[in-house]
């Protein structure tokens, strides 16, 4: 006996008993048709995939965006470069330039000190102001005859190392009075020996509101100093008569105004000449 399509087998000598065997052939069969049929629609999807894959790389490739495998022939050339090696070439001295001029030059050689020698070129003006302190200008003085200008032995001192003239000025400021001698030599050595050898000192100047002061045997602090080719004193003290002791710091704050005062007049003058030798034209 036999059921319907897909139904059991019965086998052979008992019509109730399945044929288990042609039963196992069946269901092998069902499986093998469905793997296969799985198998195929994998390989058609994949297929698929690679083909839109493809045909998306081929559209980048073709748009020229960044990716792309341009030729090397699109790529822009290389900028030229000159050929022309005629041109003519910055070129540089092998010479150095010379030093400015040294103002200090100008200053202690009488060949190259050539500005006037006034009382007004190192004295200007009718005060001193420094800081706070105004002194006033009182007499002023010009003279070649250096021995003249002194006291004691700094007269044969000025004149034995060749001093050429004298400025002297007087300052004042509360009672206090200095008088500054600006000695003008030839050379730098000769004015620094006469204020190395300095004894005695340069005379006070009255006049122009300033009394008599620093004579008659009174104590006054005196300097002597050199720069260039100029040696300069100071004599200070009270204009009432008053000996000068080291607390009276009145002199010594007016003596020392009046004395880097000096030296700056001296120095700007080698300052300004120095500078009108650079500006002037080679010869």
């Amino acid at each position: 006996m036999s059921f319907g399509q897909g139904g059991p087998s019965w086998g052979p000598g008992d019509s109730r008993t399945p044929d288990w065997a042609a039963l196992a052939d069946e269901s092998a069969a069902r499986s093998r048709r469905r793997k296969w049929l799985l198998l195929g629609g994998g390989a058609l999807a994949t297929a698929a995939v690679a083909a839109i894959v493809a045909t998306a790389v081929i559209t980048t490739n073709d748009s020229g965006r960044p990716g792309s495998d341009t030729k090397a022939s699109d790529l822009p050339a290389p900028a030229d470069l000159p050929s022309d090696t005629s041109q003519p070439q910055p070129s540089f001295s092998s010479v150095a330039p010379p030093p400015p001029p040294d103002p200090k030059d100008y200053i202690s050689d009488a060949r190259k000190d050539k500005a006037p020698i006034t009382v007004d070129a190192f004295f200007p003006g009718k005060k001193l102001t420094v800081g706070d302190r105004v002194h006033s200008k009182g007499a002023t003085n010009l003279t070649k005859s250096c021995a003249a200008t002194t006291q004691g032995a700094l007269g044969s001192i000025l004149t034995s190392n060749g001093c050429d003239q004298v400025i002297r000025a007087t300052y004042r400021k509360d009672g206090v009075a200095v008088t500054v001698g600006l000695a003008v030599f030839g050379t730098e050595a000769e004015a620094r020996k006469a204020a190395q050898q300095a004894s005695g000192g340069i005379a006070s100047l009255s006049g122009a509101g300033v009394p008599t002061f620093c004579r008659a045997g009174s104590v006054c602090r005196r300097t002597a100093n050199s720069y260039g080719r100029y040696a300069y004193f100071t004599v200070g003290g009270f204009t009432s008569g008053k000996n000068v002791t080291t607390a009276d710091k009145d002199v010594y704050a007016v003596g020392d105004d009046l004395t880097d005062f000096t030296f700056r007049q001296i120095r700007h003058r080698g300052e300004v000449q120095a500078s009108a030798a650079a500006a002037a034209p080679a010869a």
